[in-house]
């Protein structure tokens, strides 16, 4: 049986948000649905699983509130529950820009569509700006686009601060499934800049509707969900997580004499602090343990994903 993976994202003033957190939770267990929401007074953004049935009547439920009535999602699949866990959570914001001011309902770029994009990004002056952190880059992005080497989004205005509104006359930008350009070209249409355009859906409605042979995109994309990444198919791709860093490590990572499964990585190997090292290391021992006595481990389950 294979589970429904819905990613969504709405900015829309929930004034009552925290009044919605415990309905929201006692649904998702009602249907099974397991994965994180996040709530704020400017909306709702998260991703979730469950079977196709479970998915439907929670989506339901959702947008049976008249301000989700128009929710939109992105659905891919996976042979396994990617998340261990339900939960919705309480946030200053949905995205975090930490930019107060910046209101995607108010202001926001030009939406293109996937089977437009192709164009829009080969015009040799657009400036194409990859809007996630350079964990998620470095394993696919599309041709000719700027990393903006950020470790998280709060970074990003710092980043645009290079940029020049009389110079770089054209922007485009893009994120796994659309909400962190929603505030981005927000944002950069409060600084001046004038034609700001972003992907509508994300790179995951690209990938869903765009055929792979007319496709500009390289690698693989990476997910916030066991899965750790998927293909241009939307099928599981061949990366997994490190526990010690939370970044994605590939097969030869793993070759690597710099990598403990657990516990760290060539990414982390240097800079992960003892008392870090400490905590994952026990951690991994109680996995380990776990499997001695062929006794499920959450964490576990996800970290040997590959090995099935």
């Amino acid at each position: 049986m294979s589970f429904v993976v819905a990613a969504l994202y709405k900015f829309v003033e929930l004034s009552d948000y925290s009044l919605l957190q415990a309905s929201y939770k006692a649904e998702m267990l009602k249907y099974d649905i397991k994965g994180t929401l996040l709530l704020a007074k400017e909306g709702i953004n998260g991703t979730i699983a469950g079977t196709r049935s479970n998915m439907d009547h929670f989506l339901s439920f959702l947008r049976s509130d008249n301000r989700l009535a128009d929710l939109i999602h992105k659905e891919s699949y996976s042979e396994k529950m990617p998340f261990y866990r339900t939960k919705v959570k309480l946030k200053k914001e949905i995205v975090t820009l930490g930019q107060p001011g910046v209101d995607p309902t108010k202001k926001v770029g030009s939406y293109v569509k996937p089977q437009d994009w192709n164009a829009l990004i080969s015009d040799p002056e657009v400036v194409l700006i990859d809007t996630r952190n350079d964990y998620e880059v470095k394993i696919g992005s599309f041709q000719g686009a700027v990393n903006p080497e950020t470790k998280a989004f709060r970074e990003f205005p710092d980043y645009v601060k290079q940029l020049d509104p009389q110079k770089h006359k054209k922007v485009a930008m893009f994120c796994t499934g659309g909400i962190r350009c929603e505030k981005a070209s927000a944002f950069m249409l409060d600084k001046g800049f004038e034609e700001v355009y972003h992907l509508e859906g994300g790179i995951l409605k690209y990938l869903e509707d765009v055929p792979q042979d007319e496709s500009l995109w390289q690698g693989e994309c990476f997910v916030f969900d066991g899965r750790v990444a998927v293909k241009h198919d939307l099928s599981e791709g061949r990366y997994d997580m490190c526990f010690g860093c939370r970044e994605p490590i590939s097969e030869e990572d793993k070759r690597s004499p710099h990598y403990m499964p657990g516990v760290f990585c060539p990414n982390c190997f240097d800079t992960q602090s003892e008392k870090t090292r400490q905590r994952v290391t026990a951690r991994q021992k109680q996995i380990d343990l776990a499997k001695q006595r062929q006794q499920p481990h959450p964490i576990g389950s996800i970290q040997t994903k590959k090995n099935k």
